[in-house]
């Protein structure tokens, strides 16, 4: 009876099975309009979704609060301002719902990335990774735990920490508001502080665009892969400026295909603050760099 997909119903068992039973309840009454009885949360939530003639209907139940489904979009990896509107979140879980599983996937809680094809096991190997895709996932898996940090998000932190960087990772932060200023860290354990700082002390959120204007990924021929994307910079619920962040990622093993963190350099620019209602209808900004300017990144 449910005109739910599978996807959909993956989703929305996992957002349902956030109620409270008391709320649970309540929706099975309401959408069944009493007229099944259940004994058991598991035979309320599948009493919801079969009679729930789409997802959209589920979810824009007054009972399944917003923060419920920003909460599940953030454990996915989709990245939204916090102070988003229900209709947003919506919008976004259907989105997301309707995405095509990528090749590639993030292990957690390790700052590597996997995919299912041969990328450069030997040199000269005519097979090679679709660095776009292994860029947009590594984007969704680094925003996600480094905004789970964020104590104003109240979400679970997510596993941050050193051992998702190289020993000798660099990091390049640059920041305008009246003037430009800068600074740079060494090691993997200074450079996870300082960009932990910017989230947890700072109550910064980082929304990126990881639009095909927003993102771009290119790699050397030595097995460097930088990822550059550009997005809007929020605490609570206030657009502060935008940013732009450039990733030196590098397999971990020879033969592996998993990836840490080489390099980072982040670029703030300070605007006039905005509140995040406004924000929602501005269009997310576009990355600057060229592909070119991002190979002047492998040295």
């Amino acid at each position: 009876m449910s005109g739910l997909s599978e996807k959909e119903t993956e989703g929305c068992k996992a957002i349902l099975n956030s109620l409270s039973k008391v709320e649970l309840f309540a929706l099975k009454d309401t959408v069944t309009n009493r007229m099944i009885t259940v004994e058991s949360v598991k035979e309320a939530v599948q009493a919801i979704i079969s009679y729930s003639q789409c997802a959209e209907e589920l979810l824009k139940r007054k009972k399944v609060h917003k923060e419920i489904i920003f909460t599940y979009l953030a454990d996915q990896g989709v990245v939204i301002p916090p102070n988003a509107e229900k209709h947003v979140l919506v919008k976004k879980a259907l989105e997301h719902w309707k995405t095509p599983k990528p090749i590639v996937e993030v292990r957690k809680p390790v700052a590597e990335v996997e995919t299912d094809n041969e990328v450069h096991r030997e040199r000269g190997n005519a097979k090679s990774c679709d660095y776009q895709v292994l860029g947009e996932e590594f984007c969704k898996w680094f925003y996600r735990i480094l905004n789970s940090q964020n104590p104003s998000l109240e979400l679970v932190p997510q596993e941050w920490g050193p051992q998702h960087f190289w020993e000798d990772a660099k990091l390049k932060f640059c920041y305008s508001t009246s003037e430009q200023q800068s600074e740079e860290y060494q090691g993997a354990e200074l450079v996870s502080l300082r960009l932990l700082a910017l989230v947890r002390d700072e109550l910064l959120f980082f929304n990126p665009n990881l639009d095909a204007n927003g993102l771009k990924c290119v790699s050397s021929p030595h097995g460097l892969v930088m990822v550059a994307v550009a997005g809007t910079i929020h605490r609570n619920t206030a657009c502060l400026g935008i940013f732009e962040q450039v990733f030196g990622l590098i397999r971990a093993a020879i033969g592996n295909s998993s990836w840490k963190i080489k390099s980072v350099n982040l670029n703030i620019t300070g605007q006039n603050v905005v509140e995040d209602g406004e924000a929602e209808h501005q269009p997310l900004p576009t990355l600057t760099y060229q592909s070119s300017e991002l190979q002047g990144f492998y040295g």
